[in-house]
Formats: structure tokens, C-alpha cells, sequence
């Protein structure tokens, strides 16, 4: 009896482990399904680069209120730190499309890249300065650190700055911070002179008492832009889900048009990181249907890349 107990054993853990091996081959075949599934999926859809700012805020209501046609379009939105980041995004096909700045457009225009405007938004920038530097106006600038990112708006904004208070291009410091939120902590932390900053981050700095020297709003400078790659504009697919993106990013306008930036407080604290204190204190702003930016933004955008 004994050595039939001995012959029997070895048998059952030979099926055990058969079948254990068998499941796990079952089971390795179908994670490799799912991850190609997943992977034709998300080349499907249609990917958009945003960033922590104001101007993002009507995809995100739209993302949030489950406002876009999910059955003529899959919106995959890719939270981006800085434009820098956004740009190289866009490059490499990472997204189809991202919410940027004209200035880097253009650049990317001349580098050969081709690009479709889709929308102008309310991207725009405030010029603050520190209050412990105790600057009252931008002629008094010489010698400062100012946080700005190279071959963008920003970039831009400080030259004209430079040139509005007479001074040289040289008497200021431009320090490349291509992040809006790390501009924004070497300003709250006495880093840096003064910051190019845009909204929400402009509205913490201001109520952490530091000085608005100027605001590009007031300018009559429209700056921001969301586009898409040239190839996904070709595209027949991409482009219906393009169309349904703007009919969601339209009707958002409308709505914040409407009810204002505080009832989203908690789309705006989700995807910008502040508090309800910073969004009361958000400017208000109107937010206009996507529209092609205006010849004369681009011009701008071009002569100073000149």
C-alpha cells in the first residue's frame, strides 16, 4: 500500500503543476491580447497635450462632464508639465495635438513641421515681479533674474518689456525655467526678480503679494493656440474626432461664458492644483469658440523669431 501511495503521489503534483503551467500560459497569452487591444486602442484615439493653465480649462470641463461624443471620438487627454515638453510631444507622435503658444508654433513651422491651428485660447501671461525686490516699474529692471522660456511667448514678452522701459537687451537676465509651475515657486521663494507667469499660477503669485508689472491680456496680444500635427489633419478618422473635440471645446466656452471659472472650482482644482481661494481669485475671462489665430499674432510671432 505503501508504494502505491508513492507511485500515486509524484502523479498528482505532476498534474498540478501541468495544470498551474497551463494556466499561466493562458493567462500570459491573454495579458499580451489586452496589451495589444490596449495598444491599437490608444493609437485610435486622439491624443492632446495639456498643461496646469486656465487656457486648457474647457477640454478639461469637457473631459470631466463626459460632454465629448465618445462614440464618434476617444479623447485621451496627456497631462504635459511645460510647452518645451508639449513640443517634443508633438515631434515624436507621443500626441496628436497640444495647447501651446504661438511663438513655438511658428517655430516649429520654419524647423518644417507642418501644423494646423485648430483654436486660440486665453492663454496669456502677466509680467511679476518680486516683492521683496521692490521693483515699481520695469525700468528697473537692470541686473534682475527674470524667469521666462526660451523661443516662446514668454521669451517674447520680456524682450518687449526690455524695449518699452529703453533698456538693453542685455541689462536683464532672462533665466530659461520652461516649467510655469517651477517659475512660479523660484518667485514664491525669492528666486528669481520676476517671473512671466500665466493663469492660475499669475493669481498665486499676486495674492502672495507680488507686483503685476504688465499683463500681455491688456496688450491685445493673442498668443495661445491649440493645433494638431498636419498628419492628423489628413487623416479621415482623426479628423472626425477633431471636429467632435471642437463641438465639446465650444460648448464649454459657452458654459464658462455663462456660469464662470468657479462653478468648475473642482474641474480647476483637479487638474491646476489650487485651492478654493485661487480660483475665486482667478480674473474673469471669457472664453471665445475655436477660431484660427489672427494674422497679425502670427506676424508678430514671426518677426520676432526674425
Amino acid at each position: 500500500m505503501k508504494k502505491l501511495l508513492f507511485i500515486f503521489f509524484p502523479f498528482v503534483l505532476l498534474t498540478l503543476f501541468a495544470g498551474c503551467g497551463k494556466n499561466y500560459d493562458d493567462e500570459k497569452r491573454q495579458t499580451a491580447r489586452e496589451k495589444a487591444m490596449r495598444r491599437k486602442q490608444d493609437s485610435l484615439a486622439l491624443k492632446v497635450g495639456v498643461l496646469p493653465t486656465i487656457d486648457c480649462l474647457p477640454v478639461f470641463i469637457a473631459e470631466e462632464r463626459g460632454w465629448i461624443d465618445t462614440a464618434r471620438a476617444d479623447v485621451r487627454l496627456r497631462e504635459i508639465e511645460s510647452h518645451i515638453e508639449a513640443d517634443d510631444a508633438l515631434r515624436k507622435g507621443k500626441v496628436d495635438g497640444i495647447f501651446t503658444d504661438i511663438v513655438r508654433t511658428e517655430r516649429m513651422r520654419h524647423q518644417g513641421m507642418a501644423l494646423a491651428y485648430v483654436a486660440t485660447t486665453t492663454l496669456s501671461w502677466q509680467f511679476i515681479t518680486n516683492r521683496k525686490s521692490r521693483l515699481k516699474s520695469l525700468r528697473q529692471l537692470t541686473d534682475k533674474m527674470v524667469a521666462v522660456s526660451r523661443f516662446s511667448a514668454t521669451s517674447m514678452l520680456s524682450d518687449i518689456a526690455v524695449d518699452s522701459a529703453g533698456l538693453k537687451s542685455d541689462d536683464v537676465f532672462r533665466v530659461q525655467i520652461n516649467n510655469p509651475q517651477t517659475r512660479l515657486l523660484m518667485l514664491l521663494n525669492n528666486e528669481m526678480d520676476a517671473a512671466l507667469l500665466p493663469e492660475p499660477q499669475a493669481t498665486v503669485a499676486r495674492l502672495a503679494g507680488h507686483r503685476v508689472l504688465m499683463d500681455s491680456g491688456k496688450r491685445n496680444m493673442h498668443m495661445g493656440v491649440l493645433v494638431f500635427s498636419g498628419k492628423s489633419m489628413k487623416d479621415s478618422r482623426q479628423r472626425v474626432q477633431i471636429d467632435e473635440l471642437v463641438r465639446a471645446y465650444n460648448q464649454a466656452c459657452d458654459s464658462i461664458n455663462r456660469y464662470g471659472i468657479a462653478n468648475y472650482a473642482d474641474v480647476v482644482k483637479k487638474y491646476m492644483h489650487v485651492g478654493d481661494k485661487i480660483v475665486k481669485a482667478i480674473p474673469k475671462t471669457r472664453f471665445e469658440h475655436a477660431a484660427t489665430p489672427r494674422a497679425k499674432d502670427i506676424d508678430a510671432a514671426n518677426v520676432w523669431l526674425r
